[in-house]
């Protein structure tokens, strides 16, 4: 009993201890050199005639060490007298990266570090810093970098800290092989990574190099490219097999895919008071999903018309969430459940590591604001989009709970280099093609991307110089502006050249649900000159001309994804409307593509149509009508079908395509850089303003084998065709090959 009073007592004594508070009727500071009475007051916020006790007192000296000004802070209150005691930090006079001749990637390394020129020197940041030195090193290749420090004080208590860096070799990545039950092409998996295999044509691109970035965001994609095709229980490890020669590395992937599994049922769990009719919608997609492949795109899909209800005032607090639950022959049942969670707000988002970005871009493409209750579907819509702008290596984020209520949102942003130089090359049956260019991606830290770009075949030499702002005057809105010139020479043949210049200002944004709205003004000069042997209709077209126009297009694309696309669909229409100008025409198309996978064949089907017509008499130019390309009817030559006047290939009003094509199955291991595909084509290209005798309207068609080979020298596209049906005058190839890559 007497061991419990003593125990009570003195807890009674610390709880006395903590509690006493005295007023602070003045405060003192001692031993401050530098840094004034008055900052040291703002900082610790403290106010005079207020009560202070020990755990006031406690929070004083984390403020004042929270400025990194100070080495030691120490308190005493007495008598209403509040001392400050401090020892100031040094402040850091130079900061010097020794080992490293490119400027650029110095000034990469200074903006990442801590500590800064002119700025208090705290000591503890010197190892942080090196792990970030380290960490840029790695990411750029260099695996085998050492850094060490130096630090030299000054008579002036000053410091100068010095990185010494032995940057080593580069570790190459000579190799990328994928092991396990990974089910695809090696070459399939290859494309679907950020890291590349080092070629000599690839002596531009860092992705060459050993990065355990680019490692890790290559297993997200792996693991997402499976999980959308049905294995569910995929698994991805990574090891690298360092080489003995020159410290080279062959990067593996192990593939635990396992089998495909099938939604067997689907579950709608509301709340109990929510009305399912608002929900119909959601439920009648969870029934679609019922006896198809699991896809983790397509849960996603659907989760974020939840995202739509959360926006509407009846349902302001919705979240969804998914359980799967495995049942025997690869089986699942779903049950998509959505819940009304507690009323809860963001009260603060804070933006880190933004040295070149302005925050407002990062800011302007959140779901969520201050003030604004918080939603986790609308978060990871926000963490998305800032992803999507293709200018951070790494983006990361935490929540703090401030209150009961009330969340604060911490943005970490790693910015990449966001220059670009790019070339390439190619050559087939039409002849050689080069091109290259510059791009910036993130210009004036306003995420505003620049391009510039020539390419050079044996009919064009084209160039060009675009800016697009993606977020125009923060709208929302694409803004884009381009500045082209061409000149075109088609005197065989087609009888014609040409020599164009102009610019184009347009913009574009979501207009509703998918639905990509884009207008667009354009004012050219062309100068037209043709054959000597051309008809005379051709030849009064010769002369200068200014065109301008007004255009606009929908696209409604509804593809499960951008590349390697296996499923959905994709509608666009667009329409040239003439303006002030002599000229006339019109333009109208409509294209629309479906993708469907069958087994490990991805089956695609599009329908497309075109017009172009000229208002009352007038005829339209020969350098603006419509031709089919190879690439849309294979087995013809390009633009080589359709009316002809005086030998030359004048083109159409009218042109209708369909193109029908299927993936072949892998037929053996030793084939694994080769795809196979079977396909139909079918167009025409009819109508002719001046002389309906001059039309040639019949329906071509072909089918075919087309090989993808991907070689070492950079893709080889080859195709048999057979043609089913043409024209006397179409000129035919039953043979057609494309070899080119970019460096």
């Amino acid at each position: 009993m007497f061991k419990i009073f003593n125990i009570i007592f003195f807890l009674f004594l610390i709880l006395i201890n903590k509690s006493h508070a005295d007023i602070v009727k003045e405060v003192r500071i001692l031993n401050n050199e530098r840094i004034t009475k008055e900052t040291i007051l703002v900082f610790s916020d403290i106010k005079i005639g207020t009560n202070y006790n020990a755990n006031d007192l406690d929070k004083v000296i984390k403020d004042l060490y929270k400025t990194n000004f100070f080495s030691n802070v120490s308190l005493d209150l007495s008598n209403g007298i509040l001392t400050i005691n401090v020892i100031e930090n040094q402040i850091i006079q130079n900061i010097v990266i020794n080992g490293i001749k490119k400027k650029e990637l110095v000034e990469i390394l200074k903006k990442q570090l801590l500590l800064k020129d002119k700025n208090p020197f705290v000591e503890n940041f010197v190892s942080n810093d090196i792990e970030r030195i380290q960490k840029i090193l790695k990411n750029s290749g260099y695996y085998f970098s050492k850094v060490s420090d130096q630090v030299i004080e000054n008579n002036n208590n000053t410091v100068d800290v010095i990185y010494n860096i032995d940057l080593g070799d580069k570790a190459y990545i000579k190799a990328i092989e994928f092991i396990g039950d990974k089910y695809y092409k090696d070459r399939l998996l290859r494309n679907i990574i950020v890291s590349e295999e080092d070629k000599f044509w690839k002596f531009i691109t860092n992705r060459r190099f050993l990065n355990p970035e680019n490692i890790k965001l290559d297993k997200r994609l792996l693991k997402n490219y499976f999980l959308n095709r049905g294995h569910y229980k995929v698994s991805i490890d990574d090891s690298l097999v360092e080489f003995t020669e020159n410290n080279n590395f062959k990067l593996v992937y192990n593939i635990t895919a396992g089998p495909k599994f099938t939604i067997s049922k689907s579950e709608l769990v509301l709340p109990i008071d929510y009305n399912f009719d608002d929900f119909k919608k959601i439920n009648k997609k969870l029934k679609k999903l019922e006896g198809k492949t699991y896809s983790l795109n397509k849960l996603n899909k659907i989760a974020k018309e939840v995202d739509k209800l959360t926006l509407r005032n009846n349902y302001e607090f919705l979240n969804a969430s998914f359980n799967e639950t495995i049942l025997d022959e690869n089986k699942i049942n779903l049950k998509f459940k959505i819940t009304e969670f507690e009323k809860k707000y963001l009260s603060k988002v804070n933006v880190f590591g933004n040295n070149i970005t302005e925050e407002r871009v990062i800011r302007d493409n959140l779901e969520v604001d201050e003030g604004d209750p918080f939603n986790e579907l609308l978060l990871a819509k926000s963490i998305n989009n800032i992803r999507s702008l293709n200018i951070f290596s790494k983006v990361e984020y935490k929540l703090e709970t401030v209150e009961e209520n009330k969340k604060i949102l911490n943005i970490n942003v790693e910015e990449k280099p966001t220059g670009e130089i790019f070339a390439s090359a190619g050559t087939g049956t039409t002849g050689t093609t080069f091109g290259g260019g510059v791009k910036e991606n993130n210009f004036l830290g306003k995420n505003i991307k620049l391009n510039t770009n020539l390419r050079v075949s044996e009919e064009t030499i084209k160039g060009a110089f675009s800016v697009a702002n993606p977020n125009w005057n923060y709208s929302n809105k694409t803004l884009v502006a381009s500045i082209e010139s061409s000149v075109t020479d088609r005197m065989t043949d087609y009888g014609y050249e040409t020599g164009k210049t102009g610019f184009t200002f347009g913009s574009a944004w979501e207009q509703y649900d998918d639905i990509i709205f884009s207008p667009k003004l354009s004012l050219f000069y062309e100068k037209l000159d043709t054959n000597q042997d051309a008809s005379a209709n051709l030849k009064k077209q010769e002369g200068e001309y200014v065109d301008s126009s007004f255009a606009y297009g929908f696209d409604l694309d509804k593809r499960n994804q951008r590349f390697q696309t296996s499923d959905g669909y994709r509608s666009r229409f667009n329409q040239s409307i003439p303006i002030l100008t002599e000229d006339t025409a019109f333009f109208n198309s409509y294209e629309f593509t479906t993708f469907h996978q069958i087994a490990d064949m991805i089956t695609r089907l599009s329908i497309q149509g075109s017009a172009i017509n000229a208002i009352g008499d007038e005829d339209v130019r020969i350098s603006k009508r419509l031709t089919i390309p190879s690439k849309k009817l294979r087995g013809f030559e390009s633009g080589k079908i359709g009316p002809i006047d005086s030998g030359d290939f004048i083109g159409g009003n009218y042109t209708a395509v369909l193109n029908a094509s299927t993936t072949l199955p892998e037929f053996g291991s030793n084939l694994e850089t080769i795809d196979f595909q079977l396909f139909f084509d079918a167009a025409n290209v009819w109508g002719v303003d001046y002389d309906s005798t001059l039309d040639n309207s019949h329906l071509r068609s072909s089918v075919g084998l087309g090989v993808d080979w991907y070689t070492l020298v950079g893709p080889l596209n080859f195709s048999i065709t057979q043609t089913l049906s043409k024209a006397d005058s179409d000129k035919t190839e039953s043979v057609r090959f494309n070899i080119g890559t970019t460096f």
